[in-house]
């Protein structure tokens, strides 16, 4: 399959009817996938309410058809549409964060959405996207979309157009390309169907953001077991792993090199996953940096393409610092732990 490549600039002016965007738009509706970017990562999208176009999306990725799938919208009524009903509480999370990188779960409605988007279950994954192409693309295709991020499944999500060729070149009908995505890891996913609303998946809307507008909140992001069907993307599967194993390390920058010695010794190559302030300690055969510890949200913009970064180094083993698990820390660690598959190396 030829992948179409549409280069959109001038963002900030962007709108449904643009060339490139209509173009994108009909393979949509037509029932092809095209990825396209949004706030947060790229998204791989297709009609949510076509079997054949989730199909194509589970395809090309190769991801675990009981994953359930986000589903995006350009207009907050649309929720509606999709939802057999929303609690007061969510309604107030989508005024307050919608467009933006919040996904709540509520009760779907029936006969709406193609089943293999929920994965059977009686719940569906709803979000508004806070990108001019992607609200555009939306808008003109004239369907909800559904959207997981545009990659292999497991591979670290991608932050840029060429990150989507890379995995899904000649495998999908095509790609949107408006630059680098701002947030950099995918959105708050909110179980809303209880009495006050769960954070699944932490992302850039924190649990505190959340209780301030619900008033409680609370967080439960345990990976489910092999035979349960997980309710919302992220809390069984293996995600954004590098190809070299990944394993985390909490302490100081002296204490990681000590460990890197120690690989170094035994023969092996290792990379470092550093922030900017300890980069001068390390001595490895790569070291790359995600962002700054003194501003966690360059560290979520920056950690999937450093992730993938590590790809092009012929290394062993790379250790990944920690970071505080406070606010935008939460989504980095809960990413990060996934990416080890929860390897940690005890500084004891």
């Amino acid at each position: 399959m030829e992948t179409k490549y549409w280069f959109v600039d001038n963002i900030e002016q962007i709108h449904q009817h643009y060339p490139q965007i209509k173009e994108a738009a009909d393979l949509i509706r037509k029932g092809e996938v095209v990825a396209f970017p949004t706030e947060t990562v790229y998204g791989l999208g297709g009609q949510a309410k076509l079997d054949k176009a989730v199909d194509k999306i589970f395809e090309a990725k190769g991801r675990p058809s009981d994953n359930p799938l986000i589903v995006h919208i350009a207009d907050q009524k649309d929720v509606d549409e999709l939802a057999h009903s929303v609690p007061v509480y969510a309604r107030r999370l989508i005024e307050k964060f919608w467009p933006g990188p919040l996904t709540v779960i509520v009760p779907k409605k029936a006969g709406v959405l193609s089943e293999r988007v929920t994965a059977g279950l009686d719940t569906v994954a709803i979000r508004m996207p806070d990108h001019p192409a992607a609200l555009a693309l939306i808008k003109q295709a004239g369907v909800p979309v559904a959207a997981p991020s545009a990659n292999r499944s497991g591979k670290p999500s991608p932050t840029t157009a060429q990150h989507v060729l890379d995995d899904l070149s000649g495998r999908i009908a095509g790609v949107v390309d408006a630059g680098e995505t701002g947030v950099g890891l995918e959105s708050t996913v909110v179980d809303c169907t209880g009495d006050y609303p769960i954070v699944l998946r932490p992302g850039g809307v924190t649990e505190a953001d959340i209780e301030a507008i619900a008033g409680k909140a609370a967080t439960n992001t345990f990976l489910q077991k092999q035979e349960d069907t997980p309710k919302a993307p992220g809390m069984k599967y293996t995600h954004y792993a590098p190809e070299a194993p990944l394993y985390i390390m909490e302490g100081t920058a002296e204490s990681i090199q000590r460990k890197v010695n120690e690989w170094q010794a035994e023969g092996k190559k290792v990379g470092v996953l550093a922030s900017w302030e300890n980069v001068p300690f390390y001595k490895a055969e790569a070291v790359i940096v995600c962002g700054y510890r003194s501003d966690l949200t360059s560290v979520a913009k920056g950690l999937y393409g450093a992730l993938r970064a590590f790809n092009e180094e012929s290394v062993d083993a790379i250790i990944a610092e920690a970071f505080p698990a406070e606010g935008v820390g939460a989504a980095i660690m809960n990413r990060l732990e996934k990416a080890a598959g929860h390897k940690w190396i005890s500084t004891k």
